[in-house]
This record gives structure tokens, sequence and C-alpha cells, in this order.
């Protein structure tokens, strides 16, 4: 590990595993940013009511070139819980960091249109027919503010296709005038 790392703990006593703990998930950060200048991590022991469990915070400013990112009071009664959740909240910052400086923008999935062409009423589902000929699976839990009762074979929709376990999947499931290609 490379990047400098400052622990500072507050209003309790310094911890040998702690430590450990910030350095290893600080190395992991290494690896999706590894021109990482220095990391500041502080651990608190917050005052609470006696009738409450003291939780801790913890709080993370990782300095990139230009940049400083910032995770502010992650708070549980866990002290590695708090560690873990910061660096959580860390690592999608990184991410979606890196993503930016590398011009990748998050890629969002194109929709597809087809028609719904079976439907159970029992079972809550149907299928979607695309012009394709590839039928997608829906459950009234994949429709987009439309009741599945007011849906029917024959609707026009709009969906995203989801790759599912068992076969071609759809979701966000919406009604309207679309047009199928």
């Amino acid at each position: 590990m490379k990047t400098p790392v400052h622990i500072q703990f507050h209003d309790m006593e310094a911890s040998p595993a702690l430590e450990r703990s910030v350095r290893e998930h600080v190395h992991k950060l290494e690896l999706l940013a590894p021109d990482i200048m220095a990391c500041r991590v502080g651990i608190d022991l917050e005052q609470k009511h006696k009738h409450q469990g003291r939780p801790y915070g913890v709080r993370i400013d990782l300095t990139l070139p230009g940049h400083v990112l910032v995770v502010n009071r992650v708070h549980d009664e866990d002290v590695y819980v708090a560690l873990r959740d910061a660096f959580d909240d860390m690592t999608r910052q990184l991410e979606e960091f890196v993503r930016q400086r590398w011009g990748q923008e998050k890629q969002h999935p194109v929709p597809l249109h087809g028609e719904i062409v079976r439907l159970n009423d029992e079972g809550g589902f149907g299928f979607i027919r695309t012009p394709a000929g590839d039928e997608y699976y829906f459950s009234r839990d994949n429709l987009a503010s439309t009741p599945f009762e007011n849906i029917q074979a024959g609707n026009k929709v709009q969906f995203i296709p989801d790759p599912g376990g068992e076969g071609l999947q759809a979701r966000r499931v919406s009604l309207g005038k679309h047009s199928v290609p």
C-alpha cells in the first residue's frame, strides 16, 4: 500500500485491529484508483443517552489529484459495521469518480417494444412478443403504473429486458402508444 493513511481516534483508545481493518479497506480503494494521494479516517465514539447504545461515527476524506471525496458521519453501534458502511459509501463515490474521469457515463438499458400475447389472470403473469419474435415473461410486479387487471392481450408495451435465470424476462413494463418497429 502506497497511500498515506492517517487514522484518528476520538474519545476512544487507538486499536491496532481497527487500524489494520482501515488499511485493508484503503488497499481495496487503491485497486480502483492507484493515484490516491492520501486518506484520512476519523473514528469517533459519540456520546449518547445512557439508555441507548453508544454509536461510533466514521468520516473518510480521500484525496485524489484535483479532488477530495468525503464520506461524513456513518453511524453504528458496532465500530466495524460503521467502518464497513463508510468504506462501502466511499467505494461507490470512487467508482463514480473514476467513471466520470474516464468519460464512461453510466449506461442505461435500452427499452424494447412489443405486444402482450398471453396473460394468466390467476397467476398474475404474462408474455410479451417483440417484433423479432422473442417472448419475454413478466409478472404483475413488473408493471409500471398500470394495474394487472387493466391490461389485455394485444396491448402495445415498452419494457426493459432483464436476463433471468429461467429465460427472457421483462421489467418496468409500461402501456401506452408505443410504436413497434
